[in-house]
């Protein structure tokens, strides 16, 4: 199945027309022409089926008939808040793989030892949106604006919070920690591990320490094993 993917699409909708590059993508790479039907999802866990009318390769449109609502196929709650690695497509690879798994929300934090500090949401958006298309997902995962680490643990959360780090302290395994259908977010830290400070921080704001096992992992390892992690206990 061919899935496309339109945030403005909604219940209400009743012709949808494709941009420019869409268009061209549907009529000329695709062959698609009046009378065909195209899939497409809003990203908020709908799926609509909707006909040619107008096959243009500047201006391509659709009518909309029919409608499904379609669950999300996992029961928990995985917000991930990770360091962007110096080098980019690791932090896209990431993003790539961890949307193609299940995760619902996605948030990069600075801390004292990032080395990237600047990202570049526009193109981690499309990276999330095209994994999600490929993956047959329906639900976009929430990809929220970089926050520094001290103002990003000083949010409330609801369920449980952890923070995976290197330092040789008391840890608990990760498995070991979460529960089936629980609502979790983790933090993952940047090459050069937190700082003991973020650490110690992140403690008394109640985030339990974890580990990931005796390897030491880049960032984009460590948060794709946590997603992997959860998802298998869910399973």
């Amino acid at each position: 199945m061919q899935l496309f993917y339109n945030s403005e699409i909604s219940l209400e909708t009743k012709q949808i027309t494709f941009d420019k590059i869409e268009s061209k993508h549907i009529v000329r790479v695709l062959r698609k022409t009046e009378g065909d039907i195209l899939k497409i999802t809003n990203g908020k866990g709908f799926l609509f089926d909707v006909e040619i009318n107008f096959a243009n390769d500047k201006r391509c449109s659709a009518i909309i008939i029919n409608v499904e609502k379609k669950i999300k196929p996992w029961h928990y709650y995985l917000h991930i808040a990770i360091a962007p690695t110096k080098n980019n497509d690791r932090i896209e690879w990431f993003l790539e793989k961890a949307t193609e798994i299940g995760i619902d929300e996605i948030t990069p934090i600075i801390c004292s030892n990032s080395e990237r500090r600047i990202v570049k949401l526009e193109r981690f958006e499309k990276i999330i949106q095209s994994a999600m298309k490929q993956s047959l997902k329906f639900t976009l995962p929430k990809l929220n604006a970089p926050i520094k680490f001290n103002d990003f643990i000083q949010q409330s959360f609801d369920g449980k919070v952890c923070i995976a780090h290197c330092e040789e302290q008391n840890k608990t395994t990760l498995k070991s920690t979460i529960q089936p259908a629980e609502r979790v977010t983790i933090l993952i830290g940047p090459e050069g591990d937190f700082s003991k400070e973020e650490i110690q921080k992140a403690l008394a704001k109640k985030f339990t320490p974890i580990s990931l096992g005796e390897s030491r992992l880049r960032t984009e390892t460590a948060a794709l094993v946590v997603v992997n992690i959860v998802s298998f206990i869910n399973e």
